[in-house]
């Protein structure tokens, strides 16, 4: 007989409040499984950062008891921090063809393909653990080869839908197996955690195909080149633009960096398919009619460092837009992008490119459910729990709201925060305490090294620029010798600012002469009164308030 205090934990560590970050911890007993390993894009006051990872102290702490990292698909804000996590906790992961063929391609960057055990697993499988057993379930998304994962305990079963959409005509085929979704509804599902994005959206998701459709009216009527930006993960999209290209007869050429590495993985491994010739290098472009050309190419969201951005600049070293050129902006701009996304969009049009995005024609769809598609996974899966994930604050709670519509009790239904432990019963959901998350700031080879007192450094030194005072004194004495020199850099420009200037260096004079006769030697007691005299005075005449960084010089 089941014990009535059996139970167990989730503690997501990222993905929560977010969109991003995606990692999720379930423990049973001495099983500690790992749903996803993600990244996320930093924030505009994020200065400097390239990109943001989960905090998982709490799993190297554990470590012994981590059985696997098991991924759902190989978008970036699921596996795009395994590289910084497998260096501090080198477990097993599992992930469908495609995926462990994009995750391959990262290990290998960082030097840790030969070091890390990958298991390719396929729809149905099932992952056998000492407490509990893992199976992958097919569904649909805006990449090829993504699951849902299903943690098999004795209290019942973890459902985890990981990002989905339900479409009925998948360009590859492969239908979500909603049958599979009712037969562990019958089984038991004891907690469901599901994607989260759409909740706000009425009705259906488009399905992929329809984008293809409207490719294939573009193309009939473009007299020029076509230059097709998407995410370079949209498998599914690339080998439409492929089909379009080759039905009108044109060659397709591949440009930027994350776009020619999927690209050549999933050509490898059979997702994507080119006819005999279609597929040409960049560099041969030129040698073809501009109507017998399909370029596709990264920065759909307008990306400063983007082939697309590069290209709109005129800063590409191999394709520059001519007049006649047709743009299609293949994606929808993620929320904070719509102003790089408009600029690119103006240059554009400024060179004489016919653009097309996503305003003016169907050329993007979402991969998420939206309310009807999530409403029919709660009534196939008929959880006891509910736990939203994937989304802002606001998107978990129309989620919850939407669960509780459907028949679920409010006290089963649990928004939570990154870090909370989610206790499970057989009868309860509640938060049992937390465990250490929040953000790692990765900055070219620096991890975790920039924290939020270098950030706030940043955001102060953009907004306000820098004064550095230098002024050398004399050991034995301690009088000034020379200075004390005034250095700006972002504040002011110092020959337009001569008085200010000249009225700064008598006040930093005036401050060591003071602290002269006070027989002050200290030089923290020093620095601090030139900030202090300084800060006062460029306020009052300048309503700004730079860093202020005395240099003391001693000989």
């Amino acid at each position: 007989m089941r014990k009535e205090r059996d139970k167990l934990r989730i503690i997501p560590l990222g993905g929560l409040n977010e969109i991003g970050k995606n990692l999720t911890a379930i423990e049973y007993k001495n099983d500690i499984v790992v749903i996803d390993c993600g990244l996320k894009f930093p924030d505009d006051e994020m200065l400097g950062i390239d990109i943001v990872i989960p905090d998982v102290n709490y799993l190297v702490k554990n470590k012994e008891r981590v059985k696997g990292i098991f991924l759902t698909h190989g978008h970036e804000d699921h596996i795009g921090a395994l590289p910084y996590v497998l260096k501090q906790i080198n477990v097993p992961i599992y992930g469908t063809k495609l995926t462990l063929g994009i995750v391959e391609v990262k290990l290998r960057e960082h030097g840790l393909l030969s070091v890390v055990q990958m298991n390719c697993v396929k729809a149905r499988d099932v992952v056998k653990l000492e407490n509990v057993s893992i199976e992958f379930i097919r569904t649909s998304h805006s990449i090829a080869d993504s699951v849902a994962i299903a943690v098999h305990t004795p209290l019942g079963i973890v459902l985890h839908t990981g990002d989905f959409k339900i479409d009925y005509t998948p360009i590859d085929g492969s239908v979500i197996d909603l049958t599979r979704f009712a037969e562990l509804g019958k089984k038991g599902v004891i907690a469901m955690l599901a994607d989260s994005t759409n909740v706000e959206r009425p009705g259906y998701t488009m399905s992929e195909s329809t984008v293809g459709e409207a490719f294939e009216k573009i193309f009939f009527g473009a007299k020029g080149r076509i230059i097709v930006a998407t995410f370079a993960s949209n498998i599914h999209r690339v080998q439409q633009i492929v089909t379009a290209a080759s039905k009108y007869g044109r060659k397709v050429a591949v440009s930027g960096r994350s776009m020619e590495n999927i690209v050549a993985v999933a050509t490898e491994l059979g997702y994507i398919k080119f006819g005999e010739g279609v597929l040409i290098e960049v560099d041969s472009i030129n040698k073809y009619p501009d109507d017998k050309i399909v370029l596709v190419t990264t920065g759909s969201q307008g990306e400063p460092m983007s082939a697309l951005s590069r290209m709109a600049a005129s800063e590409h070293r191999k394709v520059n837009i001519i007049k006649g050129d047709t743009v299609i902006i293949s994606a929808t701009p993620i929320p904070g992008n719509e102003k790089l996304v408009s600029k690119v969009i103006n240059q554009l049009f400024k060179k004489g490119a016919d653009v097309i995005y996503e305003a003016l024609a169907d050329v993007h769809v979402s991969g998420h459910a939206c309310q009807e598609e999530l409403k029919l996974i709660h009534t196939l899966v008929k959880p006891r729990f509910f736990i939203p994930v994937h989304g802002e604050y606001r998107h978990l709670k129309q989620h919850a709201e939407l669960a509780v519509k459907l028949g679920l009790p409010d006290s089963h239904v649990y928004i939570g925060d990154n870090g909370d432990v989610i206790e499970i019963t057989r009868d309860s959901i509640r938060k049992s305490g937390t465990v250490v998350s929040g953000q790692v700031f990765i900055d070219g080879l620096g991890v975790g090294d920039v924290g939020n007192i270098v950030l706030r450094d940043r955001k102060h030194l953009s907004q306000d620029g820098i004064l550095t005072v230098v002024v050398t004194i004399e050991k034995e004495s301690g009088n000034v010798v020379a200075g004390p020199d005034i250095i700006s850099r972002g504040f002011v420009y110092v020959r337009e600012s001569e008085d200010l200037m000249g009225e700064a260096r008598l006040l930093v004079r005036n401050a060591l002469r003071q602290c002269e006769e006070n027989h002050v030697t200290e030089w923290a007691t020093i620095k601090a009164n030139i900030k202090e005299v300084l800060r006062n005075f460029l306020y009052e005449k300048t309503k700004r308030k730079p860093m202020i960084l005395p240099i003391i010089m001693e000989i």
